[in-house]
């Protein structure tokens, strides 16, 4: 289905040139031995992107029928090692440094994925497809990674909800509310 999806023309006429691309990244996710940023509803990544590492704060999410909508706050660093500060110009990095006081922030997950992509203009809305293919892993346990995403960058959410309506009508595909992030923490939860 990811091949079928990949080399369909169903948004050739959307699609921006040369804006196709594979990558290879590798997130790790950080929290206190307590899980004091999970307990806040917050997610803090490191993410490597080929040769840059970027992290990001995600909070005030929800899923909904497979829409995902949260809060979302990035800015490129130099390696894995979690450092809350580089968020302190903001409220929510505030909030994290806060939470974790002086407490260590440790690796509870980490995801690797192969991801193909690009980017459709429909002239109202700019959004991104992706298509991962990995894994999920904790201590306690591993689940695969095989799902399609669509980022709406800026524009109309409505754009974004029928782009999601073609593809799943003409793939048969099915929603998935949990996010990479909550897929792993229920590992963790079912196994501390």
């Amino acid at each position: 289905v990811a091949d079928a999806i990949w080399d369909n023309e169903l948004f050739k006429e959307f699609e921006e040139t040369d804006s196709r691309e594979e990558r290879c990244l590798i997130a790790k996710y950080f929290d206190t031995d307590e899980c004091d940023l999970a307990k806040n509803e917050i997610a803090y990544r490191v993410r490597k992107e080929d040769e840059s590492f970027v992290a990001a704060l995600k909070w005030k999410g929800y899923s909904e029928d497979g829409l995902h909508v949260r809060e979302e706050l990035n800015v490129p660093v130099t390696s894995y090692t979690p450092d809350p500060a580089v968020f302190r110009e903001s409220p929510i990095g505030t909030q994290v440094m806060e939470l974790s006081g002086d407490r260590s922030l440790n690796c509870i997950m980490e995801t690797a994925v192969s991801r193909r992509s690009f980017r459709i203009d429909t002239g109202k809305a700019l959004f991104e497809i992706s298509i991962d293919s990995g894994r999920i892993e904790t201590e306690y346990g591993r689940e695969p990674i095989e799902e399609g995403e669509i980022e709406l960058f800026s524009g109309e959410q409505d754009d974004l909800l029928e782009i999601g309506r073609r593809l799943q009508k003409k793939f048969s595909l099915e929603e998935e509310n949990g996010s990479k992030y909550s897929r792993g923490m229920e590992i963790i939860k079912k196994n501390r």
